[in-house]
């Protein structure tokens, strides 16, 4: 969650500022829930919310709602099917949005680049300094990589619908750069956060994705899933971000 964000450190000057202000105030203004300029509601019932936006335990109740099927061929799949790269969102990318979202004491530039950074890692529970010349170091992570989404139910999706999809906040995590290429498109069937205490809102996260995009597992990604929430009977689904 981003509201209550601590002060940052800004490039330049009066631009920058501006640039800065205008960052927080997107972010803020949003809440980072699914863009609303950019993303698409499916349609279905999502369970019923509390004020701060989930629901005790409702990650295993909508892992049994989801459909369980085999995988689908990944006959016609590019990057292009889910939008051609980031949007822009009042003149910042979605890459920088979640930069600025998951790294503290940011630096920015005045044409709303994230310039450096420290990230706390989620997967692999290390500290990450960030810096744009290195940038490989901390990657943006598809929570449900975008291949897996196309095999499970995204191919049936409108163009629209995929690319709010591959720019939702729900689905996007700044993480460790290896870990992030260790994962590649795999499900939680074939690999998980190495960092164990992570792995029950990772699994959460990815629950809360294919409820909302009509996606479905697969048995063994069920299974998997199912062994993570049985650690956190009560986990929640995630709210905005």
């Amino acid at each position: 969650m981003v509201l209550g964000l601590a002060p940052r450190s800004i490039g330049g000057h009066t631009k920058a500022m501006v640039r800065h202000r205008r960052l927080v105030i997107l972010i803020v203004s949003l809440g980072l829930s699914l863009f609303a300029v950019l993303s698409v509601v499916p349609p279905g019932e999502p369970p019923q919310q509390s004020p701060s936006g989930s629901v005790p335990g409702a990650a295993s109740q909508a892992l049994e709602s989801l459909p369980v099927k085999g995988r689908a061929a990944k006959t016609g799949y590019s990057r292009g099917e889910f939008g051609s790269g980031w949007k822009l969102v009042n003149g910042c990318d979605t890459r920088q949005i979640i930069l600025f979202r998951d790294l503290t004491q940011t630096v920015i530039d005045d044409d709303c680049t994230v310039l450096s950074g420290v990230l706390n890692d989620p997967y692999t529970a290390t500290i990450i300094r960030f810096n744009r010349q290195q940038s490989d170091a901390v990657q943006i992570d598809h929570v449900v990589a975008l291949s897996d989404a196309w095999q499970k139910g995204a191919q049936q999706l409108s163009r629209q619908e995929r690319i709010a999809l591959a720019n939702d906040p729900l689905e996007l995590l700044a993480v460790d750069g290896p870990a992030n290429q260790e994962k590649s498109d795999s499900d939680a069937a074939s690999w998980l956060p190495p960092n164990k205490s992570f792995r029950c809102e990772y699994v959460a996260r990815q629950i809360a994705i294919k409820q909302k995009y009509r996606l479905w597992v697969t048995e063994a990604e069920k299974r998997a899933m199912q062994s993570v929430l049985e650690g956190c009977p009560a986990m929640s689904l995630p709210g905005s971000y």
